[in-house]
C-alpha cells in the first residue's frame, strides 16, 4: 500500500496577500520534525487509512498499548518497522486507562493516570519516542511548545532526558494553576519553561511566528502541540480503545470531549472517519464559545481576548485544530481565525455538537456528580459530563456514551475543597511534588524578545 503523505491546509490559498501556499506532500516524519507547514497551515494526511469492525472488537481485553499499535501502524507502516513501533507503544503505554461506569451506559474515561496526571501524557509520550526516532542523529532538535496547563508538564516529562532534543515551554504568567505551574517550573534538564506576561493565545501565537521565521531554520524549531499531526495521530488511540471494550455487538457511541484546542475532538474525527461507529461527537467548550455560537450562527468569530475560566487549559479562544475540522468539512481558516472558504456547517452539526458551559455550571457539575454517584471530575472532566447531561437530554436518547476526564483533580485541590469540602488524593506520580525546586524564566508579550532569547540560547549543529 502507496505511503500516507501529508499536505497543508493553506494549500488553496493562492492569490491571497502575505500568503505564499505549500503545495508539496511531505512525510511523516516531516510532517513530525517540521510541526507546521511553511506556509502556516497544518498538515493533514492525504488518505484516512481505514479499520474494520474485527480489527478493533480484536482489542477486547487488550492493554491500551495494543490498541496504540493497530493505530500507529496504520498511518506508519511504510515509515517505521513493526518492531520498532512496538517499543515505542510498549514503553509510552506503561500505566491504566481506567472506563468507569457512572449510570447505566454512562461511563468517565479516565485520562489522567499517567506520568503528569494529564491527557496529554498519552500524546507527548508517543510524540517524544517517534521524534527520538526520526530525528537526524547528527542535529539537536528544539522543541518549542505552548500551553495553558497541561500540554507542557507532559510534553516536558515526555522529552525529559531525551538525547539530543531540547524543550522550551511557554506558558500565560497568571492562568495556570499553582500544581500546573509548580509542574512545568520544575521539570529541569533539557527542559526550560518559560512565563509569558501575555493570554495562552499570546504564547501560541509567538510560537507559530517562530516557526514561520526564516531566521530560525538554523535552529531546527518543531512543534509539540497540537498543531503537529504528531499529538493528533495518538490521540485517536482512546476512542478506538474505549469503543472496543464497551461496545456490544455493532452499535454506536457517543463521546463527550471536553475542547479548546480541539485536538481531542480532532483524534474522534479521524477515528470516525477510520471505521469507528461513532453517533455523535461532543465539543462542549468553558466559556470560549467560539465554536458552539459557529454552529448555531454560521459566522466564525474569535473569542479575544480568550476568557480565563475554571478549566483553564481550555481558555483558547481560536482553537488552532479548527484549521483541521475547516478542512475536513470542505472549508479554509487561517491560524489567526480569518476564514477563507466556510466549511459545510450542516454536515459539521449532523456529526458534532457544541455547547459553552459556564464556571457556575462547572462547579454544579461537580458538586452534582460527586453527591450523585461517587464520581469525582475536576472542571475540565466537568465540562465534558456537562455537555453529555446536555446532549442527553436534547435528544431523549440513552446511547453507550464516554466523557472524558483530562486531569486528575488533584490538580485543584482549593476548588475541590471549596466545594466538596474533601482534599483529592494525590496520585503516585504527584508526590514529592511540592519538595522539587526550579523555576520559569520571565518574558513580556513580544515577539522580538523571543526571537532575541532562542537565538541566543537554543542549540544548533548541522
Amino acid at each position: 500500500m502507496a505511503i500516507i503523505t501529508y499536505y497543508s491546509t493553506n494549500r488553496n490559498l493562492d492569490g491571497f496577500s502575505g500568503i505564499t501556499p505549500f503545495q508539496k506532500l511531505v512525510s511523516f516524519k516531516d510532517a513530525l520534525l517540521v510541526g507546521q507547514a511553511p506556509d502556516e497551515g497544518l498538515f493533514m494526511p492525504n488518505r484516512i487509512p481505514q479499520l474494520s469492525l474485527r480489527a478493533i472488537k480484536s482489542l477486547r481485553g487488550a492493554p491500551y498499548a495494543d490498541a496504540a499499535q493497530l493505530i500507529a501502524a496504520s498511518f506508519l507502516s511504510q515509515e517505521l518497522p513493526e518492531g520498532e513501533l512496538r517499543t515505542v507503544v510498549d514503553d509510552a503505554y506503561n500505566f491504566p486507562v481506567p472506563l468507569e461506569s457512572v449510570e447505566g451506559r454512562k461511563y468517565i474515561m479516565r485520562l489522567d493516570q499517567g506520568p503528569t496526571a494529564s491527557f496529554k501524557d498519552f500524546a507527548a509520550r508517543m510524540m517524544a519516542r517517534l521524534m527520538s526516532c526520526f530525528r537526524d542523529k547528527n542535529s539537536h532538535l528544539n522543541v518549542l511548545v505552548a500551553t495553558s496547563g497541561d500540554t507542557g508538564g507532559a510534553v516536558g516529562d515526555a522529552f525529559r532526558g531525551v538525547p539530543g532534543v531540547s524543550v522550551w515551554i511557554l506558558y500565560p504568567t497568571n492562568e495556570v494553576s499553582g500544581i500546573q505551574k509548580k509542574q512545568l517550573d520544575t521539570i529541569g534538564g533539557n527542559v526550560q519553561a518559560i512565563s509569558i506576561a501575555g493570554k495562552f493565545d499570546d504564547c501560541q501565537d509567538l510560537v507559530k511566528q517562530a516557526f514561520t521565521d526564516p531566521d530560525l531554520t538554523p535552529l531546527h524549531l518543531t512543534s509539540a502541540n497540537s498543531i503537529n499531526f504528531g499529538r493528533i495521530m495518538p490521540q485517536i488511540v482512546y476512542f478506538v480503545y474505549a469503543y472496543a471494550q464497551l461496545a456490544e455487538d455493532d452499535e454506536e457511541i457517543v463521546f463527550s470531549v471536553p475542547s479548546g484546542n480541539f485536538g481531542d475532538a480532532m483524534g474522534c474525527e479521524y477515528a470516525r472517519r477510520m471505521g469507528l461507529p461513532v453517533k455523535k461527537i461532543l465539543v462542549p467548550t468553558n466559556e470560549n464559545n467560539e465554536f458552539p455560537n459557529f454552529l448555531k450562527t454560521g459566522r466564525y468569530e474569535p473569542v479575544v481576548p480568550s476568557r480565563a475560566c475554571l478549566s483553564n487549559a481550555m481558555n483558547v479562544g481560536h482553537p488552532s485544530n479548527l484549521a483541521r475540522f475547516f478542512d475536513l468539512y470542505g472549508g479554509t481558516i487561517d491560524r489567526k481565525g480569518k476564514v477563507y472558504k466556510y466549511p459545510d456547517r450542516e454536515e459539521m452539526k449532523r456529526r458534532l455538537f457544541s455547547v459553552s458551559v459556564s464556571d457556575e455550571d462547572t462547579r454544579q457539575t461537580i458538586r452534582k456528580t460527586y453527591e450523585r454517584y461517587g464520581t469525582l471530575l475536576e472542571p475540565h472532566g466537568a465540562v465534558g459530563w456537562r455537555g453529555l447531561e446536555i446532549y442527553l437530554a436534547a435528544t431523549g436518547e440513552e446511547p453507550l456514551s464516554v466523557s472524558l476526564e483530562t486531569a486528575h483533580p488533584a490538580k485543584f485541590p482549593e476548588e475541590i475543597k471549596s466545594l466538596l469540602n474533601i482534599a483529592p488524593e494525590l496520585p503516585a506520580s504527584m508526590e514529592g511534588l511540592a519538595s522539587r525546586r526550579g523555576s520559569a524564566l520571565s518574558m513580556s508579550n513580544d515577539y522580538q524578545t523571543l526571537k532575541d532569547y532562542l537565538i541566543s540560547n537554543l542549540q544548533s549543529r548541522d
